[in-house]
């Protein structure tokens, strides 16, 4: 087996595993698993409340130190 060959079915193997990838993103059984992780950037945090205190007072803290 000579190099080009070797080439050919190495660019073969890339182009099948694209084809694959690219039919199970569009397959319609992942749609609603990436529909999911698409809008999990909109749903709010879970924050434990007295962590979310905490970072209210960081924040505060920080609007208030204004040494210009």
């Amino acid at each position: 087996m000579d190099y080009g060959t070797l080439r050919g079915f190495f660019a073969l193997l890339i182009l099948a595993l694209f084809i694959i990838i690219v039919v199970w993103s569009y397959s319609k059984k992942r749609k609603d698993s990436f529909d999911d992780v698409a809008n999990s950037i909109f749903e709010e945090d879970k924050v434990d409340s007295t962590d979310n205190k905490r970072h209210h007072d960081k924040e505060s803290k920080q609007e208030t130190n204004n040494n210009v």
